[in-house]
């Protein structure tokens, strides 16, 4: 039986410089999960919603703040050429739902691969759009969003719930039918949705 460390090893290895993308609904735990993951494996962390907050704060473009996905050539424009930084030509990636309205994902993926970071697998955190919600009241309570413009309220959170429904889930069902998606149960603890994920992406390395 394989420990926890070699089956990271394993995937380290099968993955090289190729990417992981990770979706899920608001609050599902993308982030958390894809930095675990990316330190577990020396991988760097790509946060779509990181870099588009970053640039709307620079440019003070504010389109992702009534809940809405930023428009496609913005992404283009704002996201992509993260992928053919220098920096991070040596290391594998971490992804955390680059290209999220469809139509994107064939984009994300050429310009992935160009760039040799290869999309092997993605990565759903499967739970509720109910379960969302409650640890979307959970975390205003906590008060430890930051100043998210997108989190201001809960509309605004149910149009990034629908935006989910409309926009995103096509892009999962292209990725399933090129055989990379990999369901997560996100409904559990932090630690087992993190070993599901190894455990899922090891099955990978075989």
């Amino acid at each position: 039986m394989e420990t926890l460390e070699e089956k990271l090893s394993a995937i380290k290895k099968w993955l090289g410089t190729g990417s992981i993308n990770i979706f899920g609904l608001p609050m599902s735990g993308k982030d958390t999960q894809g930095i675990k993951l990316a330190e577990a494996i020396d991988a760097k962390f790509l946060s779509s919603g990181m870099i588009i907050r970053a640039m709307e704060k620079e440019t003070k473009n504010h389109y992702s703040e009534h809940g809405a996905l930023i428009p496609t050539n913005v992404f283009y424009e704002w996201v992509l050429p993260y992928f053919e930084r220098s920096d991070l030509f040596k290391y594998p990636l971490i992804l955390s739902s680059i290209g999220r309205w469809h139509g994107e994902e064939d984009q994300v993926m050429s310009v992935a691969a160009g760039a040799g970071h290869e999309i092997k697998a993605v990565i759903l955190l499967n739970i509720s759009e109910a379960d969302v919600e409650q640890r979307f009241e959970k975390a205003k309570v906590l008060d430890d969003r930051g100043d998210r413009k997108d989190d201001k309220d809960l509309e605004t959170f149910k149009t990034r719930l629908q935006e989910f429904r409309e926009k995103t889930l096509p892009v999962l069902q292209h990725y399933n039918s090129l055989g990379l998606l990999v369901e997560i149960n996100g409904d559990q603890s932090r630690e087992a949705v993190f070993n599901e994920i190894v455990e899922k992406l090891y099955r990978k390395t075989f």
